[in-house]
This record gives structure tokens, sequence and C-alpha cells, in this order.
């Protein structure tokens, strides 16, 4: 099930909300200019298949996706594994990150955690298979795909600037993607 847990930047240990339904948690983030949706695939694809058979299985839908909301690069992220990635990804992937055009991650299977830096909040956002998030540009972030991670995401982006670090270290102090 999806989830919002929202936290002050100064204390990543209790959330000050807590939200479970697609409704609430949508509302939440429009707030912060962050729109979240459903957005079911309609050919399952298991984690670990290769970018033809997820571009393949998604197809038209994907095609209409990109079209309809002027995505221009595609990101196939697939990964079906029994060891651990942390320390790997960890440079990357768990450091916080500011977009330079707008983004969306799609979860086609299996689920990841998206956190977003904005102002005085981090939102946790705990995405599950057929959900989609909409980052605006600039947007500062960081993405956690758990220490076994088991999905495919899209990530779809507007242009190709560059998404760099911040250099800020607030991703270590918030909690982590339980497997």
């Amino acid at each position: 099930m999806s989830s919002l847990s929202v936290y002050h930047h100064s204390n990543p240990d209790v959330p000050d909300k807590l939200l479970t339904h697609g409704e609430d948690i949508a509302a939440t983030l429009a707030s912060v200019g962050v729109a979240f949706e459903r957005c079911s695939g309609s050919t399952p694809v298991q984690p670990g298949s290769s970018r033809e058979q997820v571009l393949e299985a998604l197809g038209a839908q994907l095609d209409e996706l990109m079209s309809e909301r002027g995505y221009s690069v595609l990101d196939v992220v697939s990964l079906d594994t029994a060891r651990s990635y942390q320390e790997e990804v960890a440079a990357s992937v768990l450091e916080e990150q500011c977009n330079g055009d707008s983004e969306a991650y799609w979860f086609v299977a299996g689920r990841g955690l998206v956190n977003l830096h904005v102002g005085d909040y981090v939102y946790a956002v705990l995405c599950e298979r057929g959900d989609l998030i909409s980052l605006p540009a600039g947007t500062r972030y960081w993405f956690d795909m758990g220490a076994f991670p088991r999905l495919i995401a899209l990530c779809l982006r507007q242009g190709t600037a560059e998404t760099c670090a911040t250099g800020d270290a607030i991703a270590s102090r918030f909690p982590r993607l339980e497997d």
C-alpha cells in the first residue's frame, strides 16, 4: 500500500503526518507542486526483465504517457536481486539530488521510497506498483530502493538537463526503506 510520511527536517524520527489513502497523498503532495496518481500497466512484467521486455510490455500506454506529458527521455530500472545493493547505490541514489528538468517515476512493479525535501519538510512517499509521481524541475529528492531491490521503475524526463547532488547530508538522517 502506498503511503506518505511528512517529517519536519529537524525531526527525522517521528513523522508529523502519515497518510495511506491515495486521495490524501495526492492532495498533500499537490500542495507542494508534486503530482501523485495511479497509472497501472496493462501487461504485467517481472522485475529483472530487460529494458526491451519492459518497453514491449508497456508499449502504447508508455508512448501515450510520454507524448501526453512531453517526456522525451526514458530510463528503465529493472532489478530482481537477492544480494544487497545498499553500499553500491549509497553514493548516488541515497544522496539528495536536484533535478534539472521535470521528471516522473512510474512504478511498474515492486516499490521504492521517493523522499522529497521541500522547504523545512521531507515528504517520504512509499510508491508501489502502479504509482506515478511527477516532480517539477528544481525538486530536491533522493530515492531508496531498499537493501534488496525488486522493482521496475521508469524515470521519464522532459529534457536532458543534469540532475546534480546538492551536497546536503539530509538523506543520511531519515529512515530507509525496509525490505
